[in-house]
């Protein structure tokens, strides 16, 4: 196991965490489709940047057509698509499912891996991947289950974002030099085209002139996170097999929870049960060996 990949994708839980966290207090007065395709406008402007510095141009320009092609499919499937089914699927579900449904990306992106990619599924990974599942339903509650046309989106959303990740990995395994900000900037700058497109189309991209100053730094703020998140996850992602990169992002669901911890100052067994679970499935699926105090000797 490449320690790290690990810890880019460690990082990048953190990030998510934090973002869940404080997004849902940015989001408020925003049309969704604007504050994501703003943030994701911003990534790529940050990308287009890191690539200046990193001097990057030249291996952009010895990219084949067929390599661009899969970028701009990322940014279609990852970047653009997914995020406007789940937005319009949250607002016809419950909050609760709707985390559940997107929860199980790993188990999507495990099935395609191994379908595509050849990556194993041990029995740990079975076994995490139970246990992941328990965590998700203890933190979320879910006691009950109504399907809707909401949770159909989430689950597509949920898929796109599963095949995306694939695809990005198969990037990476046939252009072995390849640097992860590179496949990031697919995603995010592809994926910025097709929402502006799609707010053109739908005349929401005039709601930009009654932004305030305030929506402004949300969107700065939010979108230098989103940043962080891409760049340590496909940077990570290309040394780790894309099943472990998924299972490792639920843990940004346990720095979710601290943070309303700490928000609330109150915490309660669900949400107890719920981070040990996943920390423990999370270990299991990478394959990480608890030391264990070994017998003394006779």
């Amino acid at each position: 196991m490449d320690k790290k990949g690990v810890s880019l994708v460690l990082g990048t839980a953190v990030i998510s965490g934090v973002s869940i966290f404080l997004n849902k207090f940015g989001v408020k007065g925003f049309d969704p489709a604007i504050f994501t395709t703003s943030k994701n406008i911003l990534v790529a402007l940050f990308l287009i940047s890191t690539l200046l510095i990193m001097n990057d141009w030249k291996t952009l320009r010895s990219l084949s057509g067929k390599v661009w092609v899969q970028l701009a499919t990322i940014g279609l499937i990852g970047g653009s698509i997914p995020f406007l089914l789940f937005f319009t699927g949250l607002k016809m579900t419950t909050a609760a499912q709707a985390g559940f449904l997107h929860k199980t990306l790993f188990i999507w992106v495990t099935i395609l891996a191994a379908v595509t990619l050849k990556e194993k599924i041990s029995k740990n990974m079975m076994i995490g991947g139970v246990l992941l599942l328990l965590g998700n339903l203890f933190l979320l509650k879910i006691t009950g289950w109504t399907f809707s046309t909401g949770d159909f989106l989430i689950i597509l959303a949920t898929l796109l974002w599963s095949a995306e990740i694939t695809l990005s990995k198969y990037v990476f395994t046939s252009i072995k030099d390849l640097p992860g900000r590179v496949v990031a900037f697919g995603r995010m700058g592809f994926g910025s085209l097709f929402l502006l497109l799609y707010l053109a189309a739908t005349e929401k991209i005039t709601l930009y002139s009654t932004f305030s100053g305030t929506q402004w730094l949300w969107i700065t703020f939010t979108g230098a996170l989103l940043y962080g998140y891409v760049f340590t996850f496909y940077e990570g992602l290309k040394e780790v097999k894309a099943s472990v990169a998924a299972a490792i992002l639920l843990l940004g669901t346990v720095i979710t929870t601290l943070l309303n911890l700490l928000w609330t100052q109150s915490i309660g067994f669900h949400q107890l049960a719920g981070g040990l679970f996943l920390i423990a499935g999370a270990l299991t699926f990478v394959g990480v060996r608890l030391p264990l105090p070994q017998r003394a000797r006779q």
